[in-house]
């Protein structure tokens, strides 16, 4: 029983382990001798689109995009330059709107003198805007559109 038991997990490692091992060989290597593929050249950026204000947001709680060029922005662990327009204490010599309260609370809701850890690194929410060509047709509907179609 044992052998047969040992036999057929041999059998089913196999034929898993098999297929797999055949696909990896036309994968490229990550080490090793073997010279890296010529690259092909990287289209550039489309230019960020600068000129349009704040924009009318599709969805409840949508992060708002950056209406600005943010080329050269530092964000680290040390410095956000976002921060030194809207953060609170700034808004009004700035101009800038006011990073939302909800940047200002912990994981729990309670208040903080500073922007949340959990909120700090902005770019992981919010974007800049290009005059890039969509990919693909875009089939959203806005809420407003859509909530008026089903009356």
């Amino acid at each position: 029983m044992r052998a047969l038991l040992t036999a057929a997990t041999l059998v089913a490692f196999v034929a898993v382990a098999l297929p797999a091992a055949l696909a990896q060989r036309d994968a490229p290597r990550l080490t090793g001798n073997d010279p890296l593929p010529s690259s092909a050249s990287v289209p550039s950026l489309a230019e960020p689109v600068t000129d349009r204000g704040r924009q009318m947001r599709n969805y409840p709680e949508q992060p708002p995009v950056i209406p600005h060029d943010i080329e050269g922005y530092q964000l680290s662990l040390q410095t956000n330059t976002c921060l030194t327009c809207h953060r609170r204490q700034y808004v009004e010599a700035s101009g800038a709107p006011m990073v939302s309260v909800t940047h200002y609370q912990d994981r729990d809701g309670q208040m903080l003198a500073e922007v949340s850890g959990r909120r700090y690194f902005c770019t992981q929410c919010h974007v800049t805007q290009s005059g890039a060509q969509p990919l693909v047709e875009n089939l959203f509907i806005d809420m407003l559109e859509f909530s008026a179609g089903r009356k």
